[in-house]
Order: C-alpha cells, then sequence, then structure tokens
C-alpha cells in the first residue's frame, strides 16, 4: 500500500495512483462554507439606506445564498455608530473592521471628492429614481467612479444610493434667499456651499446630532429631505419645511472590503452583486414613493410645510451658476475626471428629461 506522496524514486505504479488522485481532488466540488459578514452603517435604520440594508440586503442575501449555493452566510449586524461612526465607515470597510459599510461620501470630501458631482449641480432632479439612474449611467461611463474605491480604499462598490430630494427645514420662517443671510444653517460635505452662496453661515454636521444642535441653537436650520425630517423628529425643533427642491443626491453607497470578497466562493460573489444591485434600484423607488407620504407626516404632526415661487430657485440657483466649472477645474487639476463627470452628468439629466433652473455651463 502506498502513500501519496509523489516522491521522484517512487515506481510508476505510484505515479499513476498520484495521477488519479489529484484527477479526483479536481472534480470534488468546493467544500461548504459558514461565512460570516459583518455590515454596518454610522446612520440608524431610521434613515432609509439603512433600513433596506437591514430589511432588503441582509435577507435576501442569506436567502439565496442558502436556497442557490451549499453556503450559509450569517450577517453581524451594526447600526447607528455600534461599530462605525458616520464619518469612519470607508476607512472601517478599508481595514477589515466590517465588511460590508453603507455610508456617505459626503464625509469623505478629500477621499472622494469626485462622488459628490451631483451636489455641485445643485437644483437637479427631485426624483430619487432618476438621480440614482442618472448617477449609474455616469459611474458606467466613467470607470474611474468604481475603481477607485478598489485602487486606493481596498474596497469594492456594491451599490449606489439615492436620497430623497433636498429641501431646507428651519426654526424661522422665510419667504427670499436674503432671509437666510446670516443664519447659521447645517449641511454636510459640500452641500454647506449651497449656504454659503446664500450668505447663510454653514454648519457641518451629520444627522445623529441635528435635534439636539437645533434645539440648542448650534443651527437654526437644516439641508434636508423629508424622510430625515420626519424620523429624527426634527420638527420638533424646526417646524418650517420649505421644498426649495435642491435635488435628489446619490452620494451615497455599499462597499465591501476587497480583502473579504476574494476569499468569498464565486457564487457568494455573485449573488453579493446582484443583490447589491437590486438594492441600488430600490434605494431609488422606496424613496420616491415614500416622498409625498413623508411631506404628508409633516403636516400632521403641525410643520409648516410650504413651496417657494420658482423665482426664489432661480435666484438662488443664478448666484451658483459659476461654481460647477469652477469644481470641474478644480478637480481635473487634482488628476480627477471633473469636467468629463460634471458634462455627463448635465447631459444624462436632461435625457431623463430635467430642466435646470439655470443651464450650467461646463467646458
Amino acid at each position: 500500500m502506498y502513500k501519496i506522496g509523489c516522491e521522484k524514486e517512487e515506481i510508476p505504479m505510484k505515479v499513476e495512483l498520484c495521477i488519479a488522485a489529484a484527477a479526483v481532488g479536481l472534480a470534488l466540488p468546493a467544500a461548504a462554507e459558514d461565512i460570516k459578514l459583518r455590515i454596518a452603517s454610522g446612520h440608524p435604520t431610521a434613515n432609509t439606506y439603512v433600513n433596506l440594508m437591514n430589511t432588503f440586503f441582509v435577507p435576501e442575501v442569506t436567502k439565496r445564498v442558502a436556497a442557490r449555493t451549499k453556503h450559509k452566510v450569517e450577517f453581524v449586524e451594526g447600526y447607528a455608530g455600534s461599530i462605525v461612526k458616520v464619518a469612519d465607515t470607508l476607512e472601517g470597510v478599508q481595514s477589515g473592521i466590517i465588511d460590508i459599510g453603507g455610508y456617505c461620501f459626503c464625509f469623505e470630501p478629500s477621499n472622494l471628492p469626485m462622488h459628490a458631482f451631483q451636489i455641485m449641480l445643485p437644483f437637479g432632479t427631485m426624483s430619487p429614481v432618476k438621480s440614482v439612474t442618472l448617477a449609474r449611467r455616469v459611474y458606467d461611463q466613467v470607470p474611474y467612479m468604481s475603481k477607485v474605491f478598489e485602487d486606493k480604499f481596498n474596497q469594492r462598490l456594491l451599490g449606489l444610493i439615492a436620497d430623497n430630494g433636498y429641501n431646507l427645514g428651519t426654526n424661522f420662517e422665510w419667504k427670499e434667499v436674503k432671509d437666510l443671510k446670516g443664519r447659521k444653517l447645517a449641511g454636510a460635505g459640500l452641500n454647506l456651499k449651497w449656504l454659503e452662496f446664500a450668505g447663510a453661515v454653514p454648519v457641518q454636521s451629520s444627522l445623529p446630532d441635528a435635534y439636539t444642535s437645533m434645539k440648542t441653537g448650534v443651527y437654526d436650520g437644516w439641508i434636508m429631505f423629508p424622510s430625515g425630517y420626519v424620523n429624527f423628529k426634527l420638527f420638533e425643533v424646526g417646524k418650517y419645511y420649505t421644498e426649495i427642491g435642491f435635488g435628489a443626491i446619490t452620494w451615497h453607497g455599499l462597499t465591501i472590503n476587497k480583502n473579504r470578497w476574494n476569499r468569498l466562493p464565486k457564487d457568494v460573489q455573485q449573488i453579493l452583486a446582484e443583490v447589491g444591485r437590486e438594492y441600488e434600484t430600490l434605494t431609488g423607488t422606496v424613496n420616491e414613493e415614500n416622498y409625498p407620504k413623508q411631506l404628508e407626516q409633516l403636516k400632521k404632526v403641525g410643520a409648516d410645510v410650504r413651496q417657494l415661487p420658482d423665482a426664489v430657485r432661480v435666484e438662488w440657483a443664478s448666484s451658483l451658476k459659476g461654481w460647477p466649472q469652477e469644481k470641474a477645474t478644480e478637480l481635473d487639476k487634482a488628476g480627477m475626471p471633473g469636467t468629463q463627470v460634471l458634462k455627463a452628468a448635465l447631459a444624462e439629466a436632461e435625457k431623463l428629461g430635467h430642466k435646470w433652473p439655470v443651464r450650467y455651463q461646463v467646458k
């Protein structure tokens, strides 16, 4: 009886046995794996995209892996900053503290400045469905947008995330842009520039801090979509919700650590990629369906929900008309495809039927 060692001095019969054993080994299916994945966000499940991570992405991946592979996947979920904070999620995925993270690119202005491109074109579409469609078309046209996650941050993009349309909630009534001059108003990342151009005092903040900050006078209002205003009860500290229509912005993403991805079985990778794209689409449709419902909720709880005349939107947009070109030039000089991305975004928005209050020019 021979050991399967295949040393050189062994007789030909043993060599034949080695070859046969190797062939049998190659024919065997991959062993079933019990896979544990840590998924997290700094935001709580009150945020629509985090709620969908919890109620769609996690159970759907779990179900499909069980149904279509020999493997089993178990998720360890950590939301509301229990594992990573809102501004630390990219680094958490990069280092492997978590395997999958959902986060806003707004908290990565130095790492992902290009990914806030819709912010650079304010008063865009208020449709989250069109916003995420537009963003996906731009990402598909410009490989840098996805590749930078792999090349620089050790992660792979699973899905884009649309937000609802941004408006302005305040604890004071306003009717014209000049009414905002000198007022402290909060935003996140690059949308602070919208406030700066309007003469307001911009304050960087995040949703988990919003209620207390507005209550204690750190600032008097928030650039915020209605779901955030409803779910975080900001109407209690700022009763005026004004539909200015800054646009629905796709500048969040769901990513997975690249090392973890590479260790996963191919059939599990396929399911994660598949569900990630379905999740991406769902962030658009769910937000779009919820927008009118959330405005009605705000009205029912006593918020003063109002629309502004188109002239106010045009005035504000006019103050920003040179900014897209300024940003494109700045990003180009930094070695990023600023002009390419902004020109593509302008064109794709118009293909989707959007009419800008002021048509930005990027050359």
